[in-house]
């Protein structure tokens, strides 16, 4: 089975080699018929402390790193500095 790849925002780097990462869906509210936003955080494993607060990351499903950790970043996009 391929493993999932989300799309999130890092929400907080604040931990060493982790980042939170907020992935949000879309959806259409089955009675109504409205377009609903959630949003859910994963904590995920960035080895190099590449990724900051703001910045577009990629993550993959991987096996239990911590009690929290089973997501890995593999890619992602630096905010642009305003």
């Amino acid at each position: 089975m391929p493993k999932r790849v989300l799309q999130g925002v890092v929400v907080s780097d604040k931990q060493d080699k982790t980042v939170v990462v907020r992935v949000e869906r879309r959806f259409t509210h089955p009675l109504l018929k409205k377009t609903v936003r959630r949003s859910k955080k994963y904590h995920a494993h960035d080895e190099g402390n590449a990724w900051s607060t703001g910045d577009t990351v990629w993550i993959e499903e991987h096996r239990p790193l911590s009690k929290l950790k089973n997501w890995i970043v593999v890619q992602g996009e630096k905010r642009a500095e305003v």
